[in-house]
Order: structure tokens, then C-alpha cells, then sequence
């Protein structure tokens, strides 16, 4: 049998399969009229799970899922049913995206702006405002990652610059759990190349070192080095953490003790009148760390290629497989999938960064995810420089 004539026989069967297809959407119509008559919601997902649960082949179970989403739509379409919280989210939020895409179109980021970030002068944070921001910009300095994110939720700063994830000790936790108690929208997100030094007051010595101090994401990255070091020293050197690295060389330049060093950039040698005791002490040289700049109104610059949401999804088999396997049917890159913790047993809790442009493609998504989640919240559409 020749290639023709297997295409030949598979064209027979397409034509077969839309026949009937247009048979159920038929079928599916008078059962849309029947839920309104009888005030049933269109979705039931025990009636789909008990389906794809009777289908062993994957593909199969691909096949059936999108088609249940066809006739989801196709039901609503069919009613104008009464959208749910979620469509209604949806909806809203898709107005508000293209709005937001429009008035940002031929803009950049401000040159000049008030901007929040956590810690002291020298920061890292800091280093990435400036890079963000074609000017020096005007920075309010916070004591903890929750005061940046009110600091904009209040109208106080503009902006907001935080430390996301490092390439070497991976998510900044607390970044994650306090952002999911406040409003706010990522508008870019930059990658620094992050180099750490051991610094301590003039005149000490590496030998004189006892203790280091400095963000648990400075100590974590360093984790190799220190261990090494106390080998070197043949002594134990203590580890404590501080909020930030550029306050750990503050308190280091101005306490009296003598055994005390820091992990922090370079920017703080000369900021706090230390010096070097090793220098580039990091574990991997290629160490950078990813910050996010958020905002407390949507702005979507041209090229914006990522997206970020927080989904959440139910406790049961299964639920993430349908929200891959959309994505996947959409072609759309997933950039990360990291699970955070919930408060309930119920739930999964997903922070997702979709490599999309704001599209057909991403509305689709979002209208997929109101039938996939639980809930979901939209973070932002923004450029990675």
C-alpha cells in the first residue's frame, strides 16, 4: 500500500470523525438547554473524570479532554449563561490587559522614579534599580520584603525592586510567601550577575575571622567556600543571617568586635569603609539572581514576552496533567513551574512564568484556566533584561 493510499484512507475516517462530532455538538446543544431548564451549571467535572478515567491511552486522553473544553464553550456560547467569579476575573482581566498593552505600546520604564527595595545602601537590589532605571534612581530603603510590597500597594514608591531567585540556592522564599498577601503586578524582571566578598574592618584579619554574617541566599551561595574555610582555619566559623547583605557590612563596619566579617558586594567596601579579606568567594562563578519590578497599576511594555500567575489547583489526580497538557496544546512555553505551600490540604499552589507574548494565545489561556483552577491571579505580562 503506497502513501497515497494510506492518506486516502485517513481522509475517509477524518470525514467520518467530523460527522460525528457535528452529531454530538448537536446532542450537547439540547443538553445546554436542558441544565438551563433545569439550573445545572455546564461544568461537571465528576461526569468528565468518570470518562477520561475509563481511557487508558494518553493520547486518547488528550483527545477527550480538549473536547470536553469544546463543548464547555460551546455551551456557554450556547446559553450566554451566567459567567461564574471566575470568567467573571477573567473577562475583566483580558479588558484590562489589552488597555494596559495599548497605553504602554511606544513607552519605557520612567527614567526617574521612586523605588522601594529592601535592606540598606549597597544592596544587590539597589545595583539592579539601576540597571532597570536609565537614571539614578530615588530609592526608599525597607526592612522587610512585606514593607516593599505596601510601600507599593500604598502609592508611597512607584516601583519596587526585589530579589526573586538565584541561579545557585534557588527561590528566595520569603519573597514568595509575603507577596501572596498583597495586590501588585510585575512590569519587568532583570538577571544580575551577583559576585560576593568576604569584607571586614580595616585591619582585620582572615585568620581573626570567628563568625560571617549575611542574607541566607549570600550564605547559601557561599556554602562551598565557608566550609572550606573553616577547614583552612581549622576552626568552626559561625553562620548567622541578616536581612540583607549590604546591612550585614553595615553592622560589621560599625560594631566593635574584631572576628566578625561579611558576605556582601563591592559597592559595600567602599560604602562602609571595609576591606577585603577574599574577594569573588561565591561556589559558582556564573551566579546570577533574578529580580522582579513590580508596580501597583498594569503596565505592559512592547516585547513583553513572559508572564507570570499564581494557580491553584485541587488536591486531586490528575489536575496538573490537564493544565500541562493545555499549555503544551496551545504551544505555549512554560519558563517555570515552581509548587508553593498552602494552608489546606485541598489545594496545590503553582507559581508559573509563561514564555508568551500578549496574544490570542495567552486570552485562550486564561480562558482554559478558569475551567483548570480552582482560582488563579494574574501577575503581570513583562520583558527579562
Amino acid at each position: 500500500m503506497t502513501l497515497e493510499d494510506l492518506r486516502k484512507k485517513i481522509d475517509t475516517i477524518d470525514n467520518e470523525l467530523l460527522n460525528l462530532f457535528e452529531q454530538r455538538m448537536k446532542v450537547v446543544t439540547d443538553v445546554a438547554a436542558y441544565k438551563k431548564a433545569n439550573g445545572i451549571p455546564v461544568l461537571d467535572r465528576g461526569r468528565e473524570e468518570e470518562k477520561l478515567n475509563k481511557i487508558t491511552d494518553k493520547n486518547a486522553r488528550m483527545l477527550f479532554s480538549a473536547l470536553f473544553g469544546i463543548s464547555r464553550r460551546h455551551q456557554h456560547e450556547t446559553l450566554k449563561a451566567e459567567p461564574s467569579p471566575l470568567q467573571n476575573y477573567k473577562t475583566a482581566l483580558c479588558a484590562e490587559i489589552t488597555e494596559a498593552k495599548k497605553a504602554y505600546t511606544s513607552k519605557e520604564l520612567p527614567t526617574t522614579a521612586m523605588i522601594a527595595c529592601q535592606g540598606v545602601e549597597g544592596s544587590f537590589a539597589e545595583l539592579a534599580s539601576e540597571k532597570l532605571f536609565k537614571q539614578q534612581p530615588m530609592i526608599q530603603y525597607m526592612k522587610t520584603y512585606g514593607s516593599v510590597f505596601s510601600a507599593i500597594e500604598n502609592g508611597f514608591c512607584d516601583y519596587g525592586v526585589l530579589p526573586l531567585e538565584n541561579s545557585t540556592a534557588g527561590s528566595v522564599n520569603k519573597v514568595y510567601r509575603v507577596m501572596q498577601n498583597h495586590n501588585f503586578r510585575i512590569v519587568r524582571s532583570i538577571r544580575l550577575k551577583v559576585d560576593h566578598h568576604l569584607v571586614a574592618p580595616k585591619g582585620v584579619k582572615l585568620e581573626d575571622i570567628n563568625e560571617v554574617v549575611s542574607h541566607e541566599q549570600a550564605l547559601a551561595q557561599c556554602d562551598g567556600y565557608l566550609n572550606n574555610l573553616s577547614k583552612r582555619l581549622g576552626k568552626e566559623i559561625a553562620q548567622t543571617q541578616y536581612n540583607n547583605t549590604a546591612a550585614a557590612a553595615e553592622m560589621v563596619a560599625n560594631s566593635p568586635r574584631r572576628d566578625v566579617a561579611a558576605i556582601c558586594s563591592r559597592r559595600c567596601v567602599n560604602q562602609y569603609n571595609l576591606d577585603y579579606l577574599e574577594e569573588n568567594i561565591q561556589d559558582n562563578p556564573n551566579n546570577y539572581t533574578r529580580f522582579i519590578c513590580i508596580s501597583r497599576n498594569l503596565e505592559i511594555y512592547e516585547g513583553a514576552n513572559n508572564t507570570d500567575m499564581i494557580l491553584t489547583l485541587e488536591n486531586k489526580q490528575g489536575s496538573l496533567y490537564k493544565v500541562i497538557s493545555k499549555i503544551n496544546e496551545l504551544g505555549i512555553d512554560l519558563g517555570k513551574l515552581e509548587s508553593r505551600p498552602t494552608d489546606s490540604d485541598d489545594d496545590f499552589m503553582f507559581y508559573v512564568t509563561f514564555k508568551t507574548a500578549v496574544n490570542d494565545d495567552l486570552f485562550t489561556l486564561l480562558d482554559e484556566l478558569t475551567t483548570l483552577c480552582k482560582k488563579f491571579e494574574y501577575l503581570g505580562s513583562y520583558v527579562e533584561v
